[in-house]
């Protein structure tokens, strides 16, 4: 098919969220670099206080997030596309897959799949410590807990509400689109643009931590290859050094480069799980496995709500749950920004379950493999001082259960390689993704202007930096659970703006059943059914079909906005040779649009021997939800009239249904 393509403003910064970003996230950098044993005191007094008294909400909220999204892929809006009803999505389901997949890759994996099941076993949140083969069941039903449903329930839910109001309603890719059916036009405006601001405060901090913990694990790979000192200046070398190269990756572009080796880490690392799985306990490995994806689907929904009020130990969730549901909530304007822009015409219901469930699988693979690995070599092979490290130093603990496997140096070196890649690529991507946030105009798919990917990639290596010399991992993990605490209400706003909006899709059916004026005037031709017949099987060239538009489209619409004008309407119309527009402003409610495309398909092959031509074209009738998959070609001007008439008709009933 082929349509004009749609004129868009240059990308430029959107100064009112740049400027409440930015000072937030710089003070904070400031403060932190500075003060950093006064901040990291601050910060865990702030833990302590959001554990005690937050941690609940931070619970409930993530499990509502997950129950909508769900929700409405299995209602009837699940068949609701991402995009205008005729879009078609831009990758095949197999390559969109993929990229999913790609997603769910991350660095952190790397640091938590072996010393976060190890510190479960050693210090878990209920029960005795090091409990055998109990304690190591529970200690993975906890992992796959924080690695699973939950948080890529959050990602679907901040990347359907981008994408749908992006695609569907053509407002900006941002996050404070969701919000129109809340508070209409203010989107545009201070609250809006609070909401942006807080998306890039929580992603900030979330991608810091990914980044700490990023550094810190790099920073034990190259102590165990090179005896490279840990230390918070070989740390803090490291990250400029690492965030230097993926900013020059986001200003260069010279992305082809960086996913093509990408590409080549995703099956490197594969390939490293899969060494995992066949020279340790196979069997044992693949036992377990099924085991623990029972033992989560068994106890998700009691999970979902325990916050150890009948004796937990202190401090314990806020160190793990919260801290968890927190990062994933500032993560999500980030990945969803990169599956909204990938998943434009595909429905609901298509889009919800592949992100629930593609990336989740190749996740809990891995934390199962390299888990029961580790709790393998405690339960049965006597390596207790495995389990203490993770308690001591977990950044080492990987590289030490590596060790004890064949060619130990070579996969120690494959994985320190794999993980710097992921670095590059997470620092390049959330630049790019953050100057995006902050910055409007231009197609859906634009990046924003190259000197805000450099000050956030700078800013964001800052405060990595500054939270590393506040505390390490403790800092990390406070600052993501204050700064994630006022985007996760948004995302519940933003949940609301898609209910209501769902609602109108639904008014939008029942208005379209609504029997409108017949369609009257007399044809072109005074031929009957002859006239009929030949207009069956006509395929009109483009020329034809200009002509047309301009004789019959033209005037029609012209004598409309000319009757509504006079009756006090705000109408605009775009008359353009092959794309012509009526618009009716309804204010803070939906506008009316009536528009007419000239669109190209090639003649079907029952047709092609009476044709001259390989290509016709038809004047398509699209609406605010899409095009109409019927052709004007052929009407008169006063028939056109009345199908303009008997749209605004079914929008009005619409507009009755909901007000």
């Amino acid at each position: 098919m082929e349509a004009l393509e749609p004129q868009h403003n240059p990308v430029r910064t959107l100064r009112p969220v740049f400027a409440i970003a930015s000072l937030i996230v710089v003070a904070f950098a400031v403060f932190v670099s500075v003060y950093p044993l006064g901040a990291g005191r601050m910060l865990m007094q702030a833990q302590d206080w959001a554990s005690s008294n937050v941690g609940w909400y931070y619970l409930l909220a993530m499990t509502l997030y997950l129950v909508f999204v769900v929700v409405a892929a299995l209602s009837p809006y699940g068949s609701i596309k991402l995009g205008a009803d005729h879009d078609e999505p831009e990758f095949s389901y197999l390559s969109w897959a993929g990229m999913l997949f790609a997603a769910g890759i991350s660095i952190t994996l790397f640091f938590f799949c072996v010393s976060e099941p190890l510190t479960h076993f050693m210090q878990p949140p209920q029960g005795d410590p090091a409990a055998g083969e109990a304690g190591a069941r529970q200690a993975m039903q906890l992992l796959f807990l924080h690695w699973g449903l939950h948080g890529w329930g959050v990602f679907a839910l901040a990347a359907m509400a981008m994408a749908y109001f992006a695609y569907r309603h053509n407002l900006p890719l941002a996050l404070r689109s969701a919000l129109y059916p809340l508070i209409g036009n203010r989107i545009n405006g201070p609250i809006g643009y609070t909401v942006d601001a807080l998306g890039i405060v929580a992603t900030v901090f979330g991608l810091g931590a990914d980044m700490g913990f990023g550094v810190l694990h790099l920073n034990a790979g190259l102590a165990n290859l090179f005896n490279v000192p840990h230390t918070h200046g070989v740390q803090i070398t490291l990250i400029v050094l690492m965030m230097g190269a993926a900013v020059a990756v986001a200003v260069t572009g010279v992305e082809k480069g960086v996913r093509w080796m990408s590409n080549i880490n995703m099956l490197l690392a594969i390939a490293l799980v899969l060494f995992m799985l066949f020279a340790g306990p196979t069997q044992y490995l693949l036992g377990t496995l099924m085991q623990n994806a029972g033992d989560y689907l068994g106890s998700v929904v009691g999970k979902s709500f325990d916050v150890y009020a009948y004796g937990g130990k202190p401090g314990w969730m806020g160190s793990w749950t919260v801290f968890y549901w927190a990062w994933w909530i500032g993560w999500s304007p980030f990945v969803g920004l990169f599956i909204a822009r990938i998943s434009r015409g595909r429905t609901i219901r298509q889009f919800v379950f592949g992100v629930l469930l593609i990336p989740l699988g190749f996740t809990l693979a891995w934390l199962s493999i390299f888990g029961n690995s580790a709790l393998d070599q405690v339960l049965h092979h006597g390596q207790t001082q495995l389990a203490q490290l993770a308690i001591d130093d977990p950044p080492t603990v990987l590289y030490a259960l590596l060790e004890s496997y064949p060619w130990s140096r070579a996969v120690i070196a494959v994985t320190v390689l794999v993980s710097f890649v992921f670095f590059v690529t997470s620092a390049d991507s959330g630049a790019v993704v953050l100057s995006t946030l902050s910055s409007h105009g231009g197609a859906p798919e634009d990046d924003g202007p190259r000197w805000l990917r450099v000050f956030w990639g700078t800013v964001t290596a800052v405060v990595t930096a500054g939270l590393l010399l506040a505390g390490n991992m403790d800092a990390l993990k406070s600052a993501v659970v204050l700064a994630s605490l006022p985007f996760s209400a948004v995302l519940l706003l933003m949940a609301w703006g898609l209910m209501r909006s769902f609602a109108d899709e639904s008014h939008r059916k029942r208005a379209l059943q609504y029997r409108a004026s017949p369609l009257v005037g007399a044809s072109r031709h005074h031929q009957g059914w002859r006239q009929r017949l030949g207009r069956a099987v006509n395929f009109p060239v483009r020329d034809q079909v200009y002509r047309f538009m301009d004789t019959d489209v033209k005037p029609a619409m012209e004598a409309v906005a000319e009757q509504l004008r006079g009756d006090g309407w705000e109408v605009s119309t775009r008359l353009e040779a092959g794309d012509m527009e009526l618009s009716v402003n309804h204010g803070e409610q939906q506008d009316f649009l009536y528009r007419v495309i000239l669109t190209g398909y090639r003649v079907p092959s029952f047709a092609s021997h009476q044709a001259r031509n390989s290509r016709y074209y038809r004047a398509e009738v699209h609406l605010y939800e899409g095009s109409q998959d019927y052709d004007l070609v052929d009407y008169s001007c006063e028939q056109i009239i009345n199908d303009i008439i008997s749209q605004y008709e079914r929008h009005v009933q619409f507009l009755h249904l909901s007000r």
